[in-house]
Formats: C-alpha cells, sequence, structure tokens
C-alpha cells in the first residue's frame, strides 16, 4: 500500500526559488502581514495576493469592518482559523465565513462585496486566518460573477506520520477539494506534531508554504512563523520543529503572464484597470452595483 506522505529529503535553503519576509502593518490593533505581491515574486501559481490577518482580540462590538468595494479579475478566498465574518455581494449573497469553510467568490468582468462584523456576534470574540486573491486566467478575466460556499465538513482531509492536511483548493497527495477553481491551484492547510516531515507535492508547477504558527526546518535552516518559502523544481520536504507547525500549502500551474494590480483591481492589460476605475468613480458605479443587502455606503476610490 503506498502511503500518502513517502520519505522525504529536506529542501536545502539553496534548493529555494524565493524566500519572502511579509510586510506588517497595524490596522488599529489589528495586524496584518502581507507576503503576496513582495518585490521578489507577484505570483506562485494563480496566487497574487497573501495576507495574514491576526490573531487579534476584540471587545463586544469590535470587529472587521469592511464597506463595500470592488473587484476585477480575481477570485476571493478567506480562510479563517478563528472568528466569524459576515460576507454580503452584489450578486445577493449573505454569507458567513466560519473556521474551516470556504467562501469562492468570483469577481471576473465586476463584482463588489462587503466584509463585517455579524449583527449575532455581540461579545468578545478572537479573529485570525489567511486572505487570499488569485488571478484569473485570461479567457477568464471577463466572465460573469460568481460565488460558492463550501462548509469545513465538506473539505477532505488526510492524516498520516504526524500530518494533517486539509485541502481548500485543489488536489495533492491523492484528495481533491470541491471548490470548482478557474486554473490548476494548490492550497491546503497543514498541521505538522512536532518533527514530522512534508513531504512537497509532485504534481503542480509552483509550490510554497506560509508558516502561521510554529516553526519549520530546512535541511540547512530553521524558519521562523510569518514567512513564506517558494521551492524550485523536484523533490523536497520541510520538518516541523521542536513546538510542530501549522503552515499554508499553496500553488499552482503558472499563470498565463504577468498581472497589473492596482487596489482592488487584477488585470492582464492596464487598459482594463483604467476602465473599472472610471467606473467605480462614476455616480452609479457604472458596471458595479452595490450589495442590495449593504448599500449604504462604500469605499471611495482614493482610500
Amino acid at each position: 500500500m503506498t502511503t500518502p506522505f513517502p520519505e522525504a529529503t529536506l529542501t536545502a535553503s539553496d534548493d529555494l526559488a524565493t524566500r519572502i519576509i511579509p510586510r506588517a502593518r497595524d490596522l488599529g490593533g489589528f495586524e496584518v502581514r502581507r507576503a503576496l505581491p513582495a518585490p521578489q515574486r507577484q505570483l506562485v501559481g494563480p496566487f497574487i495576493f497573501f495576507d495574514q490577518m491576526g490573531p487579534a482580540q476584540f471587545a463586544a462590538g469590535q470587529g472587521i469592518d469592511v464597506r463595500p468595494h470592488p473587484h476585477i479579475g480575481l477570485a476571493t478566498v478567506t480562510y479563517l482559523f478563528e472568528g466569524r465574518i459576515r460576507h454580503r455581494d452584489s450578486l445577493g449573497t449573505t454569507q458567513d465565513i466560519e473556521p474551516g469553510a470556504v467562501n469562492w467568490m468570483t469577481a471576473g468582468r465586476g463584482i463588489t462585496h462587503s466584509e463585517r462584523l455579524p449583527d449575532d456576534l455581540t461579545g468578545a470574540h478572537s479573529m485570525s486566518g489567511i486572505q487570499t486573491w488569485v488571478a484569473l486566467p485570461k479567457d477568464q478575466e471577463e466572465r460573469d460573477p460568481s460565488f460558492s460556499h463550501t462548509p469545513a465538513a465538506a473539505l477532505p482531509v488526510i492524516e498520516d506520520k504526524g500530518v494533517s492536511v486539509r485541502m481548500i483548493l485543489g488536489s495533492a497527495y491523492g484528495i481533491t477539494a470541491p471548490v470548482e477553481t478557474a486554473s490548476e491551484t494548490l492550497y491546503g492547510d497543514v498541521v505538522l506534531a512536532p518533527g514530522a516531515v512534508l513531504p512537497l507535492p509532485d504534481n503542480h508547477e509552483d509550490r510554497g508554504i506560509y508558516v502561521v504558527e510554529g516553526s519549520v526546518s530546512l535541511a540547512d535552516k530553521d524558519v521562523p512563523p510569518s514567512q513564506m518559502l517558494v521551492f524550485g523544481e523536484g523533490p523536497g520536504a520541510v520538518q516541523a520543529g521542536p513546538e510542530g507547525a501549522r503552515l499554508m500549502l499553496f500553488g499552482g500551474a503558472v499563470l498565463d503572464g504577468p498581472r497589473h494590480i492596482w487596489w482592488n483591481f487584477v488585470a492582464s492589460s492596464k487598459e482594463m484597470i483604467e476602465a473599472a476605475k472610471e467606473d467605480w468613480k462614476k455616480p452609479d458605479h457604472g458596471r458595479f452595483e452595490l450589495p442590495p443587502h449593504d448599500k449604504d455606503e462604500f469605499i471611495p476610490i482614493d482610500s
């Protein structure tokens, strides 16, 4: 019987394609660390934006409060470890995102959404998670927007040799997430017991990890939390430190060319971004409708 996590040789630091230390910023007592886009690397597979949110503690009545804003040319994924956020979009969707579940929102030619503190979350609470944007292939940049929700219980999990992998998007180690993506995508939530070894999957062009908690070791170097590693071609592996580790495994097929990114817009041409900017500036926002259940305010383009 073939094990899903075969023996593997640890990756040496010289074999890394990129090592990224995120830029941290304080949003009023709530820290966000942005790893992508970075000066060293714009994309890993189709991933063009990668933020670690928190962990943060909020008093009663406080929390995430992002007014309606537009997107084009991407799909968003918010994956929580703790907390709850209420998503509303211009398609009429109202859907809370909870730990382990997936809200996959495809912007295509244009969508707006808000991210708010749920009305029924009235007490003190904590929040932490990862927010990512996945750039769409050129032939899907102008597609109709869409939204799908996948509960945590529907995502496959595999456990072996002190390694647990929950597939959020795509396939690895013989398991496949049920979320329909726009291109070949790899995204997994990995928990490693102390000293456990994670072999890198060999069925994707681009492979990266982001260390959320604990630490991992390469063949010749230790990697602390809140760092991103992008690997070169060939086999490889990382090993959890003495306290174990939690990391995000991500990547996929190399995208069909670089992308322009400005504010909340991603596109293969500057002209597409300029057209989106002009629409959002219009009194009626042009192609962009506000969420029907959250349309009393919005983020202006110069914010």
